[in-house]
């Protein structure tokens, strides 16, 4: 029974000794990213006196720091996925308000609600379109496409100025058309390609500059990308199927088993 006690004592300081560097961590890593906490609460938490307990804590215990570095991370996981969750719930439930006047294709009133966040100069997401002209093709009279933005801009520098091309094409009713130019000629993404497509598909060019210089474009696309941070997506492509979200390109059977449960 001691030696059960002895071991429960212990288990219950590691458990405080790994909260303690957990919350040292915390404070380290707001410090780190330039924030500021106004919250008295946390500046009298954290003094000389907390600082120099976690510091022994870590010199007679050191594997604590990956124990508690490992359950922070787990509950930051943790919350962004209920954050998630409740936004693919709330798409699930009523889709209508995040179409908004996003570009749609498609049946008008699709079985499927399906929601695609790209980013033009995406390899990965012109892989995807191969996938979905396919899907659509099979079954575009019972499913609904919905073109979200994602430019990745970080990584790809022509990502934002593709995105408001498409959407000044698409003041003029051509935003799948352009859409399609874009993912086909990826390698040649430029001011000149932007021109010469929009000159190809006979938009009225002056109209098309206005448009992709305006605070609209801007506007529309910042809309997207906030309803990607909403779901935390950090990647393209990203799709949401009634509710349901799948990250990567997927397969046309991936698509196909989720219009099925959708229908179900």
């Amino acid at each position: 029974m001691k030696m059960g006690q002895t071991q429960d004592k212990r288990q219950r300081r590691r458990g405080r000794a790994v909260r303690q560097v957990q919350l040292w961590l915390m404070v380290v890593a707001i410090a780190i990213g330039g924030q500021s906490f106004a919250a008295p609460a946390y500046s009298a938490e954290v003094n000389p006196q907390l600082k120099e307990q976690v510091l022994q804590i870590i010199r007679e215990n050191p594997e604590v720091i990956l124990e508690a570095v490992q359950a922070y991370q787990q509950a930051q996981q943790a919350k962004a996925q209920q954050a998630r969750q409740a936004v693919l719930q709330q798409l699930a439930a009523n889709p209508k308000p995040a179409i908004g006047t996003s570009p749609v294709t498609g049946a008008a009133k699709g079985q499927l609600i399906l929601f695609e966040f790209s980013d033009f100069q995406c390899p990965y997401c012109a892989k995807a379109h191969e996938t979905l002209k396919a899907f659509l093709a099979k079954h575009g009279d019972r499913v609904t496409l919905v073109y979200k933005h994602l430019p990745l801009t970080s990584i790809h520098a022509e990502a934002m100025p593709a995105a408001k091309a498409a959407w000044a094409a698409g003041q003029q009713g051509k935003f799948w058309e352009f859409h399609d130019a874009l993912f086909t000629n990826q390698e040649q993404l430029s001011e000149a390609f932007y021109q010469a497509t929009a000159k190809s598909l006979g938009l009225d060019q002056a109209k098309f500059e206005r448009d992709r210089a305006s605070q609209a474009a801007a506007a529309a696309i910042a809309r997207d990308m906030q309803l990607a941070d909403a779901l935390r997506i950090d990647g393209t492509p990203f799709f949401v199927v009634n509710g349901e979200a799948i990250p990567g390109v997927p397969e046309l059977a991936d698509l196909e088993a989720a219009l099925n449960r959708a229908e179900k």
